[in-house]
C-alpha cells in the first residue's frame, strides 16, 4: 500500500491525526525534569535545543500518573491515559491469578497504537527505544514484513533482523559498539539510529525513546547532565536539519529522593502494613519494579496496597495519611477518577510520597548495592511536570492542559 497524504485523517482510540507534511519524528527523553536542558544551553552546549526553544515552542506538560517509564511511553504511543491502554505501571499485582508480574508484554495492552494506525493506513513507520522491554509494547501490531514498519531497541541492536525488527545490521549502520544497558550510550544509539533511519528508510512518521539512566545519577546543570544533552543536542540538530517535523517531550520527571548523608529517604510500606494488620496479610506493590533496577533499587514514590480481607479502608487510609513524607493517600475509586487508572491494574490504596521521599516495600526486600550515587528517583506528582519542545510554531487550544501524550496531536495536527 502506498502512503496517500490525500487521505482522510488517521484516527487513533478516537482522537484524529493528520497525515504528515514532513517527516515526523517525536522524541521521549526519558526522565528529562524541566531544568536539564536550561542548564546546558547556560553553558553553551545546546546550541540546537535554544535555538528550537527560541524560535519553534517551548511548552511544559503533565505526564500521566504514575509518573513511570511505562505508563507513560504508552501513553505518549496511544496518546491517551492509562485507563484506556490498561498499562498502569513497569510491574503489578494480578487478583485473577495471584501472581505479581511484569507489565511489558503486548498481551496487557487494551489500545492500539497511533504508529499501528498509521502503518494500517499506509505510512512508513519506525520506533527505536533504548530498553527491550519496551519495544514489544511500543511496535505492537506493525507489520514488519510489510517494509513500512521498523522497531528495535537498542539494548538488543546486535540481534536486529528484517523479519523481527524490519531492520538489519543496525550496528553497521551506526557504527557504534552495542551500548551497555547501564550507560548514556544506550540513549544516544537511539538517537544516532534514528538520524540514520530518517536519512534512508525516510518513515513518515517516527518514534524515538531513550534511557533515564543519568537522569537518576545527575541533577540539572551537573557535568555528567550537561554531557548527556550536548549529545542530545547534536541530534536534534541533525533531525532538524533533514526538515523534519520535531518534537521532544518526556515520560517523568526526576527529583533526589536521599537524606544529607546519601542513604536513600524510603518509607517501606509493608513493614507498616505488617505493623498495622500482621505480618504479609497486606500486599505492597512498587509499579516502578522492573528488569532494570540498579539506578534506582525498585524505589520511586508511587506505589499500591491490597488490603486483607474485611480491613478497614478508612482506617487504613487515615494511618497512612498520617506517615511524614505520604503526599497523599487514597482508595481505589478515587485515584482512578483521579489519574485515569485501570481500577483492575491498581490495589485497594494508591499512594503517593513527597518530593524527596520513596516508597519500599520491606527494608530486606531491596537490594541498593547498585545505588552509586545518592537516589533520584521519580514516580508521584512532583515529577509530573515536563517539557515540550517542537521545531516549529504550535498553537495549543486556549485552555487547554497540555498533557504529554499529547505529543503526537501537537506534531501532527498543531505545529504551523
Amino acid at each position: 500500500m502506498n502512503f496517500n497524504r490525500n487521505s482522510a485523517n488517521v484516527t487513533a482510540n478516537g482522537r484524529s491525526y493528520k497525515f504528515p507534511s514532513a517527516p515526523t519524528v517525536v522524541v521521549c527523553i526519558d526522565g528529562s525534569e524541566p531544568g536539564y536542558i536550561e542548564r546546558a544551553i547556560e553553558k553553551g552546549l545546546a546550541p540546537n535545543f535554544e535555538r528550537l526553544m527560541k524560535d519553534g515552542a517551548n511548552l511544559l506538560a503533565h505526564s500521566a500518573i504514575p509518573s513511570f517509564t511505562n505508563p507513560n511511553n504508552i501513553s505518549i504511543i496511544t496518546g491517551r491515559p492509562p485507563a484506556v491502554h490498561g498499562i498502569a505501571g513497569n510491574y503489578f499485582y494480578d487478583p485473577a491469578t495471584k501472581q505479581e508480574v511484569m507489565m511489558n508484554d503486548a498481551r496487557f495492552m487494551r489500545a492500539p497504537t497511533i504508529m499501528k494506525a498509521f502503518h494500517e493506513a499506509g505510512a512508513k513507520v519506525a520506533v527505536v527505544t533504548a530498553k527491550d522491554k519496551l519495544r514489544t509494547l511500543l511496535g505492537n501490531g506493525l507489520d514488519m514484513k510489510s517494509g513500512r514498519a521498523i522497531a528495535f531497541s537498542s539494548e538488543k541492536a546486535d540481534q536486529t533482523t528484517m523479519e523481527v525488527n524490519g531492520i538489519a545490521n543496525i550496528l553497521d549502520r551506526v557504527g557504534m559498539k552495542l551500548p551497555e544497558v547501564y550507560s548514556s550510550d544506550l540513549s544516544e544509539f537511539v538517537m544516532a539510529a534514528g538520524v540514520s533511519i530518517a536519512m534512508r528508510e525516510k518513515p513518515d512518521l517516527m518514534y524515538l525513546s531513550t534511557t533515564d539512566y543519568v537522569q537518576h545519577k545527575a541533577a540539572p546543570g551537573s557535568d555528567v547532565a550537561n554531557a548527556f544533552y550536548a549529545m542530545m543536542d547534536r541530534y536534534v540538530g541533525a533531525l532538524d536539519k533533514l526538515g523534519c517535523v520535531l518534537v521532544l517531550t518526556a515520560d517523568h520527571g526526576m527529583n533526589d529522593k536521599h537524606l544529607p548523608n546519601g542513604d536513600p529517604d524510603v518509607i517501606y510500606l509493608q513493614d507498616l502494613f505488617d505493623g498495622w494488620f500482621g505480618k504479609d496479610k497486606a500486599r505492597v506493590i512498587l509499579p516502578i519494579t522492573d528488569p532494570y533496577v540498579a539506578h534506582h533499587g525498585a524505589l520511586g514514590s508511587f506505589a499500591t496496597v491490597y488490603l486483607p480481607e474485611g480491613a478497614n479502608l478508612a482506617d487504613a487510609l487515615k494511618k497512612l495519611s498520617a506517615v511524614e513524607g505520604i503526599d497523599s493517600a487514597m482508595s481505589r475509586a478515587d485515584a482512578c477518577q483521579r489519574f485515569e487508572l485501570p481500577p483492575d491494574r491498581v490495589g485497594d490504596i494508591v499512594t503517593l510520597s513527597t518530593i524527596h521521599k520513596v516508597l519500599g516495600t520491606s527494608r530486606a526486600r531491596h537490594d541498593l548495592t547498585g545505588l552509586t550515587e545518592p537516589l533520584r528517583s521519580h514516580g508521584g506528582l512532583t515529577e509530573q511536570m515536563v517539557p515540550m519542545i517542537a521545531n516549529r510554531k504550535v498553537t495549543v487550544p486556549a485552555g487547554h492542559q497540555l498533557r504529554n501524550f499529547d505529543v503526537f496531536d501537537v506534531a501532527l495536527n498543531h505545529v504551523h
